[in-house]
């Protein structure tokens, strides 16, 4: 069997993404060059690695077998490179985190971090928590900043379950401009949001829709679809539209925002949480996963 570390990785971004058509979009490559990737693998290893359904693709049984030995040959060759960098004593944890925590919650458990465990280091990504299951399913991260609804189920429903750690429960408001027709006010009943405009995070037929009420009545008028935060609080200071944050982005909103609390409705409480592949944790694992809950709960 003859495959290359570039041919692996295509194979582990397949695996994390769920279709060819979105691993060729986060590795830059055209559709066309993934599927070549995809059959060139079948090919040298003489196996069907990848089982083709309407809703995308799903590693087989050997496919998984051998993802679980590229991600072993990936890790060798980027500690390869390491030890290659000059750097040889730090630890990479790598570590994908939702999109609303970026802009707090990551800032001040990395500089908790670089007291606690300077030997650390720490390489981050975003995502949506379903996107995020899957790079810790397929190896591509070590730790997770998820989040979650009531009842709490866990981040996927593949077998063995993440272990996860609570770290956080935050109430979700709605954002809206300061000078709109909200203004002044700290609380929208549900109803007046029915016709409201909103600025959202695009979704797909497996991602959610971030950005408008769960609970609002009928069907949202989306008229801005952005996946950046300061893109989408901007709009929202511009009077473009509303969108829904969570009540720990509150101190680092863009003048000309303001939140409020919604009416008529249950309250949206959402659950932040760090979740990894089950079994013993690194010390570095560990290390990284206090910071970030010793950091959301002070």
């Amino acid at each position: 069997m003859d495959v290359s570390s570039a041919s692996l990785r295509v194979l582990c971004q397949i695996a994390e993404s769920g279709s060819f058509t979105a691993a060729a979009a986060q590795l830059g490559y055209t559709q066309s060059a993934v599927s070549r990737q995809a059959i060139a693998l079948e090919r040298s290893t003489g196996a069907t690695l990848f089982e083709r359904r309407t809703d995308g693709v799903r590693l087989t049984r050997s496919g998984l077998t051998l993802l679980r030995h590229a991600r072993a040959i990936l890790a060798s060759v980027d500690a390869a490179g390491q030890d290659l960098s000059g750097d040889p004593r730090a630890e990479v944890v790598r570590v994908g985190v939702i999109l609303s925590a970026g802009p707090v919650l990551l800032p001040a458990a990395l500089a908790r971090l670089a007291t606690t465990a300077p030997w650390v280091r720490v390489t981050t990504r975003e995502g949506t928590t379903p996107a995020l299951a899957r790079a810790l399913r397929t190896g591509s991260i070590d730790l997770a900043v998820l989040t979650s609804r009531p009842p709490h189920r866990p981040p996927d429903g593949d077998s063995p379950r993440l272990h996860v750690t609570p770290v956080q429960d935050v109430e979700l408001l709605l954002a809206a401009s300061a000078a709109g027709p909200f203004a002044g006010r700290t609380s929208v009943h549900v109803d007046e949001l029915v016709d409201a405009p909103w600025v959202a995070t695009p979704s797909t037929s497996a991602e959610p829709l971030l950005g408008v009420w769960p609970g609002l009545p009928g069907r949202a008028r989306v008229v801005h679809s952005a996946r950046d935060w300061l893109t989408k609080l901007h709009l929202v200071a511009g009077g473009a539209g509303v969108t829904t944050v969570p009540e720990s982005m509150v101190p680092v909103l863009p003048a000309g925002v303001t939140v409020l609390r919604v009416e008529g409705a249950p309250a949206e409480l959402r659950r932040v949480l760090v979740a990894r592949l089950p079994g013993p944790a690194t010390a570095a694992v560990a290390a990284v996963t206090e910071a970030i809950r010793t950091t959301a709960q002070g």
